[in-house]
Order: structure tokens, then sequence, then C-alpha cells
């Protein structure tokens, strides 16, 4: 519940190399060759190049916009419930949607292609955040609930974490690390 501006340049910076050195050590230690499947190569090229043939589909800086009113206007700064099932309603008929964007032109510099590409993840991430944001009833941080306005001491014990399953997103809640001493007495200090 945090990332107000300010503290995201240098949260970016330091979990950004921890993630890159984590990654280099994960492959550096798994030895062997790497297999590819090539019928998932083959599926997702397939999938990459298919709004060329809907050059006259859905056009996907309309669906990005309507994605960026959407979270704008329903899953801003300030929250509600029916805001935020009203968010996921639209999100899913604009998945659908997308299903059917097109594109013109040609695959070099394509900004087109590209948001069409884009749209998918888009999507997902704004899936999460309403969701999560729907599961977590309490005002915390940058999170801000105006249907339960109070931070819950037991929110503070768990994070929402989304993970695909297959296709589907599944929303867990996940116990947190018990936080090491000297950065638990800080947070007292400030009560």
């Amino acid at each position: 519940a945090n990332r107000l501006g300010g503290n995201s340049l240098s949260d970016l910076l330091v979990f950004g190399r921890r993630a890159g050195l984590s990654a280099a050590l994960y492959a550096k230690n798994r030895g062997g060759q790497l297999t590819v499947d090539q019928g998932q190569v083959e599926a997702v090229a397939r999938e990459v190049i298919a709004p060329f043939d809907r050059a006259h589909g859905e056009n996907p800086y309309a669906l990005q916009a309507e994605l960026q009113e959407t979270m704008q206007t329903l899953v801003g700064i300030i929250r509600t419930e029916s805001e935020l099932r009203e968010a996921l309603g639209k999100i899913e008929r604009l998945k659908a949607r997308a299903e059917r964007v097109g594109v013109d032109g040609n695959r070099q510099y394509n900004p087109g292609w590209h948001t069409a590409l884009d749209l998918k993840s888009l999507l997902t991430v704004a899936e999460c955040c309403a969701t999560a944001a729907l599961e977590r009833t309490e005002s915390r941080g940058g999170h801000t609930r105006d249907d339960h306005p109070y931070t819950d001491d037991q929110w503070g014990k768990v994070n929402v974490v989304q993970r695909l399953e297959g296709a589907d997103l599944r929303l867990r809640r996940e116990a947190l690390p018990e936080m090491p001493a000297e950065l638990k007495a800080l947070f007292q200090e400030r009560k």
C-alpha cells in the first residue's frame, strides 16, 4: 500500500537490483541445458501476429483509452465497493473486445500493433488492482476505501496475492514474514 510519490524511484532502483541479482544467481545455479517447447513458440507467434488478420477489428488505442478512463474514474485514489465492482465489469467487457483488436500496416515500428500487444498485460494488471482493492476492506497507505476508512491491523499481517492458474487469476491472502525487531521498533515509535 505504498508507492506514494517520491519514494518510487529509490524503490525501483533497490528492488530492481535485488531482482536482477537474484535472477542471475538462479540462472547460474540452474545448470543443464534449457529446452524450449517449439509448439509454445509457434502458438505465441500466431497470437502476436493475429491482430494483422483483423485489420478492421477493434481499435487498440480506443480500448487503451477506455481502460485508462475506467481505472482513473473507478479505481483511483479513493475507492468504494460499488465502483470497484463496476470497474471489474468494464474490464471483463474490455478483455472480450481486446480479443477482436485489429491493426494495419507492417511489423516494422508499428505503435498500434505494440498497443494491441500491450492490452492483454494492461487488462491483467487492471483486473489485479481492482480485485485486490475490493478484497482489502481497509484504508492503508496509498489504498483508500471510502467505505472502509480505517486501518485494520489484521490486514497488516497479510498480502493480497494474485497468480495466474491456467487462464484464470486466483486471489489469496499470504501471511507476511515476521518483521525484523529493529524495523518493528521504528513503526512502534510512530504510534
